[in-house]
């Protein structure tokens, strides 16, 4: 299926930290998931004399796990914190569906991507509203996956806040539980890189609007119409600030 041709505006959209984010998360979920799996599975190779003669590697695969998850973590608070100090399309409330606006957005997606009743693309300046709230839903297991991996870290981790740690692994069931939801939810990071993928170069073929290169240079190719749309909402939301500025500064005066 391939969309008409369409005029199009370029349009920047992702800033250069939201960038940044993208390719650092995945950079490590990558090696953390193959690194991970390492350590649950050791190649037969890896095990008895085989494992004599590497020396210490299960030990550097074990820190190198552990390092990454950090980097993870730190990467992780920088995006939250520019959830708040970002774009329109890089805030928070991209990633949960409180207005009708994205609702709607989720189930015409769901037309297109999944049910493939519409030949219809959608066309979104930053995320569509299914793919936000899918990222707000990973945000939430990466919170989940990192408690988990610093509760596994904590027995032997010579850290500020291990033993508050070591003390929540122990009200979730104990070490092996904690593990188990570690590994499984591993799974979810494996399934999301799949369709993630997948569905990037989907949405580049039918939209023709570069999403899979916005990612690197940060601009993407969006219909006029939608542009000119946009950019009535942002003058509307100006007008809007500019009267609740007037407001407020008009009851200063009237207390005064």
């Amino acid at each position: 299926m391939r969309v008409k041709k369409v005029p199009l505006r370029e349009i920047y959209v992702w800033q250069i930290p939201v960038r940044i984010f993208h390719w650092v998360n995945a950079f490590c979920i990558f090696f953390l998931i193959i690194s991970g799996l390492l350590i649950a599975y050791p190649p037969a190779i890896l095990q008895g004399d085989g494992a004599q003669q590497l020396g210490y590697w299960f030990g550097y695969l074990r820190f190198t796990h552990m390092v990454l998850g950090v980097i993870l973590i730190v990467n992780f608070l920088a995006r939250i914190y520019w959830m708040f100090a970002g774009n329109k399309f890089a805030r928070w409330d991209n990633y949960i569906p409180l207005k009708k606006k994205q609702w709607r957005g989720i189930f015409d997606t769901l037309k297109v991507d999944i049910f493939l009743l519409s030949p219809k693309p959608i066309y979104d300046i930053g995320h569509n509203s299914l793919a936000a709230v899918t990222y707000g839903f990973l945000f939430l297991m990466l919170v989940v996956q990192s408690i988990t991996g610093l509760c596994l870290w904590s027995p032997t981790a010579d850290i500020i806040g291990a033993e508050a740690f070591e003390g929540l692994a122990f009200k979730l069931g104990g070490l092996m539980i904690v593990k188990q939801i570690h590994f499984y939810l591993m799974w979810v990071f494996v399934l999301f890189m799949i369709i993630h993928i997948y569905l990037v170069f989907y949405h580049d073929y039918i939209e023709r609007n570069g999403i899979a290169s916005s990612i690197i240079g940060g601009w993407k190719f969006i219909d006029t119409e939608v542009v000119e749309e946009y950019q009535k909402e942002l003058q509307n939301e100006e007008l809007i600030k500019e009267k609740e500025h007037t407001i407020r500064e008009l009851k200063k005066r009237g207390n005064k």
